[in-house]
């Protein structure tokens, strides 16, 4: 957001654009941005990037959030002034969720330069990088561990290497579903290389079956988005799968 703002200047330029919002009470930073995206028809899910709204106030949004993990320790009989392990814990937390699990929220997409490909020895090949990732479930805020392996076949636009996993790492710290994020994944890269032929595959455990319910440490959840030559032809399908099976093979030495 180019502009200063606060919660008093978010209320008052609704008023000025005539929105009814005599029902709008006004707390914190935090209920003005939730009152600014819903007039400006924002969806704000978990697996949402709402950067645009959260520059430049992670500071002030990281203190109003410390105060709502207080009064979560509070209500769960914790002790957080006398325990030393519990004193500070509500700050780490708000500071935990704002800058690492869910900072692909808040922070703008990594700048992915893109270099030409139009050369009349152009790589017409395929390319399949290997990204490690770490999510949060959304409906447990439980960790998602595992691995990305993105498939492209070059267009006019290349990306550096490590511009993949880092692609795919923004959008995975979020709240979000697997099917999701292999959605996510697959549309950045395209965003990204301008190229049709995109392919992403994610193998991953979730803490929300391994450390509750079911508790089931041994599941492994598997997600593949194919499009372009990868959904339609099966060889590039199959070179594609062939790939990920050495690299894994590779990874397991």
């Amino acid at each position: 957001m180019t502009e200063s703002v606060t919660h008093k200047n978010i209320l008052a330029g609704a008023e000025q654009q005539g929105d009814d919002n005599k029902d709008y009470k006004e707390a914190n930073l935090a209920d003005a941005l939730r009152f600014k995206m819903k007039r400006d028809n924002k969806r704000f899910w978990a697996g949402d990037n709402i950067s645009e709204y959260v520059d430049g106030h992670k500071d002030q949004l990281i203190n109003e959030a410390t105060v709502a993990f207080e009064q979560v320790l509070d209500t769960l009989l914790i002790d957080r002034e006398n325990d030393p392990n519990s004193r500070g814990t509500a700050r780490r937390l708000a500071k935990m969720y704002y800058n690492e699990i869910m900072g692909g929220r808040y922070d703008p997409a990594p700048d992915a330069t893109a270099f030409p490909n139009d050369s009349a020895d152009r790589y017409e090949g395929m390319l399949v990088v290997r990204s490690e990732l770490r999510s949060m479930c959304s409906h447990h805020h439980q960790p998602v561990v595992g691995v990305a392996y993105i498939g492209i076949i070059a267009a006019n636009k290349l990306i550096g290497l490590s511009k993949y996993t880092r692609i795919a790492q923004w959008c995975a710290r979020r709240g979000t579903l697997q099917e999701e994020l292999c959605n996510d994944i697959a549309r950045e890269i395209e965003k990204a290389t301008d190229s049709e032929n995109i392919a992403v595959y994610i193998q991953a455990t979730h803490g929300c079956c391994e450390n509750r319910g079911i508790m089931a440490h041994s599941s492994l959840t598997q997600t593949t988005v194919l499009k372009g030559f990868f959904k339609n032809d099966p060889g590039a399908k199959k070179e594609f799968f062939d790939n990920i099976k050495m690299q894994q093979e590779y990874a397991s030495k």
